[in-house]
């Protein structure tokens, strides 16, 4: 089984043979962080696939992303945007998002993506201070565990009704599942997958796709 999926190995590889559409330069961005000592940190590329293809379904023009790591994630929702979308991209590391903005350079989308290096939390708060609550038609959370809440709640007022929240490794490699698995990041995952399942604010769907999907589709007020 790989890191990346509950799916035995040959089954996974024939998932990728029959499904897969990487543009290439997705692909060499996946090549080359996985060289790099964090690499378990970038997303499958099957999640990649299907972040894309919910961005092209909702007609989304207006992203946001909190955890952007090499920039996989953030290539693909931009590359699926329009030509006039817009992704906000939420990060602490100017290490890690230069490998990034290489690869938007690249792809040709860097003019989509606004790349703002400061704590995530900073950074929504003043999107909403802007008088930019229910504007986003999608946000992707991948960042640190402790602070999802924190994240979730804030996407909850930046994204629309009927815009789409997706949060990243909900599943944690199975951990969550395993009673004896008694640490702070597994049980604050715990805690915040039983939050979402009874927030009536949402219509949630928990997805087997790479390491755990929740998509939290924001309900009319």
């Amino acid at each position: 089984m790989s890191d990346k999926t509950f799916l035995d190995a040959s089954l996974y590889q024939y998932l990728l043979s029959v499904s897969l559409r990487e543009p290439e330069v997705l692909q060499q961005l996946r090549q080359e962080t996985a060289n790099h000592p964090m690499s378990q940190m970038q997303i499958a590329p099957e999640q990649g696939q299907f972040m894309m293809l919910l961005v092209q379904l909702m007609g989304a023009k207006k992203a946001l992303e909190v955890g952007v790591f090499t920039g996989y994630s953030s290539l693909a929702v931009a590359l699926a945007l329009p030509a006039d979308g817009k992704l906000i991209a939420c990060d602490v590391s100017e290490d890690y998002t230069n490998v990034a903005q290489r690869y938007w350079q690249r792809a040709g989308v860097a003019d989509k993506i606004d790349l703002r290096i400061a704590p995530a939390l900073e950074t929504l708060d003043a999107l909403l201070a802007d008088g930019q609550a229910n504007s986003f038609d999608f946000a992707f959370i991948d960042a640190d565990k402790s602070n999802y809440p924190g994240y979730y709640e804030r996407a909850l007022q930046l994204v629309r009704p009927g815009g789409l929240i997706v949060i990243d490794n909900v599943l944690w490699s199975g951990r969550v599942a395993d009673p004896d698995v008694q640490d702070n990041r597994t049980q604050a995952i715990r805690a915040f997958n039983r939050a979402l399942h009874q927030d009536d604010r949402i219509f949630p769907c928990m997805i087997a796709i790479a390491d755990g999907l929740t998509l939290a589709l924001k309900k009319s007020a």
